[in-house]
C-alpha cells in the first residue's frame, strides 16, 4: 500500500486451477493478456510494472491457493472501487491442429456498502440562481438607480420647488435608463411580457421561467409596486429605454428651435384609444397562438431600437427611426398614441393608492391653462384635471404649480408679500426718523447752558 499514489487502486488475484490466469506471456512481452479489468466502457490491462507477488495469507482457514498477486490500477484508468466493476478471464484452448478458440469467463465484484462513504449528492441549482449570481453588477447598479427614484418620487415636492436640482437629476436619470438599463443590459419591458404572465396564469405558473431575466424580473416588480403608489407614469416617464430615447430627441430638437406639432386636445383625446385597441388585438391573438401575438407585437419597436441597437433588417430600423423622428416634433407619438405597453400598464394604475400631484388651487384649469399648455404629452384637461392614465410624471407641473413666477395664485401670493414687506419697512423707517428727530432735538436740548434753560 505504501508504493500507492494519490488515485491508485490495488485488486488482489487468487486461484488454484489448472488455467493459470497469468499465463507466461507477461514474460515474454511485459502484458497480462489473460485478465482484464472492466468497468462501465472502461477496459484497463495489466503490465508487469503493475504487478506484485503476494505472500502467504494470514488468513485463518484460507485456502490452498497458488497464484496469489496484485494488480495495481492507475490513476489515469479513472477506476471507481465505489462502483461494480468486473474481472474478466479469457480462456484459450486448441480445437484442431490450426484452430483455436477464446471464452471469456466474468466475474461481478462490488465492495460492500459497509465499507463504502459516499459523499453527499450535490444539491442541483436552478439556472437561475447562477443566471442572477453571474449579473450581480448589473443588480447592484439597477437596485440603486431604482433606489434613487424611489427617493425622487417621495420627496418629489421638496425637488418642484428646486427646478435647479431636479432639471438635470432627470436628464441624468433619462441618459441611465436609456444607456444601462436599455442598450446596456437589454431591459426593456414589453406587452409580450404582459401577455406571457397572462399566458401562464392560465396555463400553469412557474416562478422559474420569470426569475431567469433578473433584470427584468426587478424592473416588474418596481413597476407593480409604483402602479399602486403614483400610477403608470413613473415607468413611462423614467425607466422606459425607448420613451428615454423619444425624449431625449425631443429636448436636442427644442434645443435646435425644431417646430413642435400639438394636435388639437379633442382629437388628441380620442388617438388615446388607438393603444387600447392595440392592447386587446394583441391579447385575443395570445389566446389562441402565444407565438403569432409575439410576432404581431412588433409594433413596438423596442426589440429594434433598444434589444438589439438597431442592428436589424432595414423595414424594422425604418420603421422605429421613423418614431424616433416623429418624436423629434410631436412629443412621445408613439408613447402617446400607439405603445400597448402604455395602455397595459394604464389599466391596473387606476387602483392606485395616492393622488400625489397637486391640482388643489380653484384657478387650476379656470381661468389658468399653464400646466395645461406646458404638458409635453398633453396629460391635463382643459378644465385642470390631471389624466393620471396619460401622464408621465415628468414633475414639469409640479415645478410651476411651486413657482411664485409664473403660477398666477402664488404670483398674487408673493407680491401680496412684498407689498406687506415694503410697507413694514416704511414703517420701521419712520419710526426711525422720528427717533432720529427726536433724539436730535434732546441732544440740542441738552447742549443749551443752565442759565438758559431757566
Amino acid at each position: 500500500m505504501v508504493e500507492l499514489k494519490d488515485g491508485e487502486h490495488a485488486i488482489a488475484v487468487m486461484g488454484r486451477g489448472d488455467y493459470s490466469f497469468k499465463g507466461s506471456g507477461y514474460v515474454r512481452g511485459g502484458i497480462f493478456d489473460r485478465i482484464e479489468l472492466s468497468q462501465g466502457s472502461t477496459r484497463v490491462s495489466f503490465h508487469d510494472r503493475d504487478h506484485i507477488r503476494l505472500g502467504d495469507l494470514a488468513l485463518e482457514g484460507a485456502p490452498s491457493l497458488a497464484e496469489r498477486d496484485i494488480f495495481i490500477v492507475r490513476e489515469e484508468a479513472g477506476f471507481d472501487p465505489g462502483q461494480p466493476w468486473q474481472l474478466e478471464l479469457l480462456v484459450r484452448r486448441a480445437s484442431g491442429p490450426l484452430d483455436t478458440e477464446f471464452s471469456r469467463f466474468s466475474a461481478d465484484y462490488s465492495v460492500p456498502e459497509a465499507y463504502i462513504e459516499r459523499p453527499e449528492p450535490p444539491v442541483e441549482e436552478p439556472i437561475w440562481v447562477q443566471v442572477w449570481r453571474d449579473k450581480a453588477f448589473q443588480i447592484v447598479v439597477l437596485s440603486a438607480g431604482l433606489l434613487v427614484l424611489t427617493g425622487i418620487m417621495l420627496f418629489q415636492d421638496v425637488l418642484a420647488r428646486h427646478p435647479r436640482v431636479l432639471n438635470p437629476l432627470r436628464l441624468g436619470f433619462k441618459i441611465y435608463t436609456l444607456v444601462f438599463i436599455g442598450w446596456y443590459s437589454l431591459a426593456q419591458l414589453s406587452v409580450v411580457n404582459i401577455l406571457t404572465f397572462t399566458n401562464s396564469l392560465i396555463s400553469g405558473f412557474s416562478w422559474s421561467s420569470f426569475l431567469i431575466d433578473p433584470m427584468l424580473f426587478i424592473l416588474w416588480s418596481f413597476v407593480a409596486v409604483s402602479l399602486l403608489l403614483w400610477g403608470r407614469g413613473v415607468f413611462c416617464g423614467w425607466l422606459c429605454p425607448f420613451g428615454a430615447l423619444q425624449d431625449l430627441v425631443n429636448q436636442v430638437a427644442r434645443k435646435l428651435n425644431v417646430k413642435q406639432i400639438e394636435v388639437p386636445f379633442g382629437l388628441h383625446e380620442r388617438l388615446w384609444a388607438i393603444k387600447y385597441i392595440i392592447l386587446l388585438a394583441l391579447f385575443a391573438v395570445s389566446l389562441h397562438s402565444l407565438g403569432t401575438a409575439e410576432r404581431y407585437a412588433e409594433v413596438e419597436p423596442f426589440k429594434t431600437a433598444i434589444t438589439l441597437r438597431f442592428q436589424r433588417d432595414w423595414a424594422f430600423v425604418i420603421y422605429a427611426l421613423g418614431l424616433v423622428a416623429i418624436s423629434a416634433f410631436n412629443h412621445k407619438f408613439y408613447c402617446r398614441y400607439l405603445c400597448p405597453l402604455g395602455a397595459g400598464l394604464a389599466i391596473p394604475s387606476r387602483l392606485r393608492l395616492f393622488d400625489w400631484l397637486k391640482r388643489h388651487r380653484g384657478s387650476c384649469g379656470t381661468p389658468c391653462q399653464i400646466c395645461a399648455n406646458e404638458c409635453e404629452v398633453a396629460a391635463i384637461h382643459p378644465d385642470g384635471r390631471i389624466n393620471a392614465n396619460e401622464c408621465h410624471y415628468c414633475l414639469d407641473c409640479q415645478v410651476t404649480y411651486h413657482d411664485d413666477q409664473r403660477c398666477p395664485p402664488m404670483v398674487k401670493r408673493r407680491k401680496r408679500y412684498e407689498k406687506a414687506a415694503n410697507m413694514s419697512s416704511r414703517g420701521n423707517s419712520v419710526e426711525t426718523q422720528r427717533d432720529t428727530d427726536a433724539s436730535g432735538k434732546q441732544a440740542a436740548w441738552q447742549r443749551i447752558p443752565l442759565h438758559q434753560q431757566d
